[in-house]
């Protein structure tokens, strides 16, 4: 089950008059395009663009343009999930729009069981959906792609129709194909999914390693990747933003890095986890023409593997000093921790002493802001924000979460 231009659909949902209109949806601080409706990938607009380099073309015809608030796409696909789970007893949540079901055992018409859900789902959230069926989730994936292009449902149940979907899939959009593998296979005139399915297992194998091997085997209906119901726990979690303005203050970059350490801290907490390293990184505007393009980072070691956001902030705070440079215009900064490990076990370190205290501040913090909002209880050093915020000139109201962001209805 995958949504339909996920972004410009929940936008869609409170206001109605989007419909059958162009609408497009932008990536952080109002940069490059991230979600199109059908109708401004008509007009040519492309994923990924800079909007400032369309921004006659976008006036001109009419376009929507819509800042991220991811505070309402994420809520809106939690209702989509919740619907989703009442399908089947497995489900694997891919991505923010995008889930697979296990339906091995339920015996039912597919046709209709898709159809079912997809209506179940429009009428709980609003949101319209594609379904796919297939004996693998790569063949789902294909048949998810198939149906969108139909009437929102397509099922891969026999090989005729296997083999049709495999002709009539493109090697570049199969499910695992990356630019660079699909590059190397166009080349040995490898152009569909039927194609790589027609390769000999060694080639793939010393070409592609056994991940290649693996989509082979999926396009040819033998499962191979299972489903994960739990969430794995990340390896690694970062927390970047770029700023609203360039800045220069250190102050005002403190504070930014301040709240990213504590966003990390957050996310570590979730999984049950704590961090041993943290690097913290700074640079100015890339794209810049006029000013020199700087970029540095420091890895630091926590003298205790940790999750809190004093300890967080701490390390942030001290590596900020040793990378930032005065007199420059700063874009962009970030935190990222890494040695993650879970937190029911932690080595504890003879000079740092007990970390209870910070635990139960820490808990008491979380336990006010899952209350009452988001940083209603935070560090003195987390500041306001205001001067570097992400620019979102064009957000929406977050109408499912914030009692003042409420739909209002005039009869």
């Amino acid at each position: 089950m995958d949504g339909n231009n996920f972004y410009v659909s929940c936008e869609r949902v409170f206001n109605p008059s989007l419909e059958g209109k162009p609408v497009v949806v932008l990536s952080n601080n109002d940069g490059c395009i991230i979600s199109r409706s059908n109708e401004a990938k008509a007009l040519g607009l492309k994923m990924g663009e800079p909007v400032f380099k369309r921004k006659d073309f976008i006036a001109k015809n009419n376009v929507s343009v819509f800042s991220s608030n991811y505070t309402l796409y994420g809520d809106m696909s939690n209702r989509m999930m919740m619907t989703l789970k009442t399908f089947a007893p497995d489900i694997e949540v891919y991505s923010i729009d995008e889930a697979f079901l296990n339906l091995s055992g339920i015996q039912v018409d597919f046709n209709e069981y898709a159809h079912r859900i997809r209506n179940t789902i429009f009428k709980n959230t609003g949101l319209p959906v594609g379904v796919g069926f297939g004996q693998t989730k790569t063949l789902a994936k294909i048949a998810n792609k198939i149906g969108k292009k139909q009437n929102g449902v397509f099922i891969i149940d026999t090989p005729r129709i296997q083999d049709w979907a495999l002709r009539n899939t493109a090697i570049e959009e199969v499910w695992g194909i990356g630019r660079q593998y699909a590059i190397l296979l166009m080349k040995n005139n490898i152009k569909t999914a039927y194609d790589f399915t027609q390769l000999d297992t060694q080639w793939i194998r010393k070409n592609m390693t056994v991940v290649g091997q693996r989509i082979k085997e999926e396009l040819a209906g033998v499962s191979c990747i299972p489903l994960e119901t739990m969430a794995p726990a990340k390896k690694n979690i970062a927390t970047t933003r770029a700023f609203g303005q360039k800045i220069s203050d250190i102050n005002l970059i403190a504070e930014a890095v301040a709240n990213h350490a504590v966003r990390c801290a957050e996310k570590l907490r979730q999984q049950h986890s704590v961090a041993n390293y943290l690097n913290v990184f700074i640079h100015t505007d890339p794209f810049s023409e006029h000013e020199t393009y700087v970029s540095r980072n420091l890895t630091l070691t926590l003298p205790q593997a940790s999750n809190s956001n004093q300890a967080l902030i701490q390390a942030a705070l001290q590596g900020l000093r040793q990378i930032y440079q005065p007199g420059l215009k700063y874009k962009k900064t970030g935190i990222i921790v890494s040695g993650i490990t879970p937190d029911n076990f932690v080595q504890g370190n003879l000079f740092e002493g007990s970390d209870f205290r910070k635990k139960e501040l820490t808990s008491l913090t979380d336990h006010i802001n899952q209350r009452y909002g988001r940083d209603k209880l935070k560090l003195a050093v987390q500041g306001s924000g205001k001067e570097w915020h992400l620019k979102q000139e064009k957000l929406s109201p977050r109408y499912t979460t914030r009692w003042t962001e409420l739909l209002k209805v005039k009869a």
